[in-house]
């Protein structure tokens, strides 16, 4: 398509998106959506019936269009936020102004942040401040910390933010439901070994290799489900985070797969990848590599040590 200004692009793409995945588009949908006139909404649908033609049938009984039967989506949709809109609307308005488009049902979420502890972390990161507050950890009791974030991760069932530690002087995780009181700190200088650049187990990029689980009994419907036709899913995750995927995701990683039950579908080939990961340990079945004994040297080293017995 001819550049459009980004506004009427994003109308374009709703239209695509409910014809796609809806099958059907009223003027109606665009003028609720986006809150404009009949006589804009017509004026994009016809903008994109000349970008797509023939994607388009009218049906004069119901007053609405439907996808043709040569329909080709215009735009490329990604699963993540399809199946995001498709359960929780569109949009970033108000929360009543969203409402799920098809009769969804998601887990419910059993560990939510505080949004008046969630704001000031996020504009940290976006400003690249330092942030004081108190931290309720596990090993301990609750104390003040000056943390600098630099980014919010999802580990599944909770949201934790990568920070440097100023009490520890190192790069940690930390449960923003753990947080109390943060205050953004305007007039502290980050220095440059605090940012995230310097952060080795999030700099550290981890190549998984998955297999169907030895042990399935389908692992043809395995690989359907993880779509790998070669029968690997490679991904490629932080060192950071792997532990944390891995346990979300059930995989054995012990180094004979060895784990038994039906939540085991996946298996790591290389358990080995992991090493010095620092939360290795969260995957299922993982063993760091024992340590090696004086015999278990290089071949190389050997070769030298029996060289230098045999010259005295």
């Amino acid at each position: 398509m001819p550049p459009i200004p980004r506004a009427q692009l994003e109308r374009l793409s709703y239209i695509d998106f409910r014809l796609y995945f809806l099958g059907e588009l009223r003027r109606s949908d665009l003028v609720a959506r986006f809150g404009m006139g009949p006589a804009g909404a017509t004026r994009d649908i016809a903008q994109y019936r000349e970008a797509a033609p023939g994607n388009l049938d009218f049906d004069g009984t119901r007053k609405l269009y439907l996808p043709s039967a040569t329909f080709r989506p215009l735009f490329e949709h990604a699963p993540q936020r399809v199946l995001s809109a498709l359960s929780q609307g569109f949009g970033q308005g108000a929360a009543e102004d969203l409402s799920p488009l098809l009769r969804c049902e998601i887990p419910t979420a059993l560990s939510r942040p505080r949004m008046d502890v969630l704001a000031p972390v996020t504009r940290a990161i976006h400003c690249g401040k330092a942030v004081r507050l108190v931290y309720h950890s596990l090993s301990g009791p609750p104390g003040e910390r000056e943390l600098v974030p630099f980014a919010l991760v999802d580990s599944g069932v909770r949201w934790h933010v990568r920070a440097f530690d100023r009490k520890s002087a190192e790069f940690r995780d930390f449960v923003l439901t753990r947080i109390e009181s943060p205050e953004v700190l305007a007039d502290s200088a980050v220095g440059p070994r605090e940012s995230a650049e310097h952060d080795v187990q999030w700099s550290r990029i981890v190549e998984l290799e998955l297999l169907p689980h030895p042990s399935h009994a389908r692992p043809d419907v395995i690989r359907r489900d993880y779509d790998m036709p070669d029968g690997v899913l490679r991904i490629r995750v932080r060192a950071a985070n792997a532990g944390y995927m891995l346990r979300r995701w059930n995989v054995d990683c012990s180094p004979d797969l060895s784990l038994r039950g039906p939540e085991y579908a996946l298996g790591l080939r290389d358990p080995l990848v992991l090493y010095g990961a620092a939360n290795a340990l969260l995957a299922p079945g993982y063993r760091p590599p024992a340590p090696a004994s004086p015999a278990d040297k290089l071949p190389g080293s050997r070769q030298r040590d029996d060289t230098a017995a045999s010259s005295r």
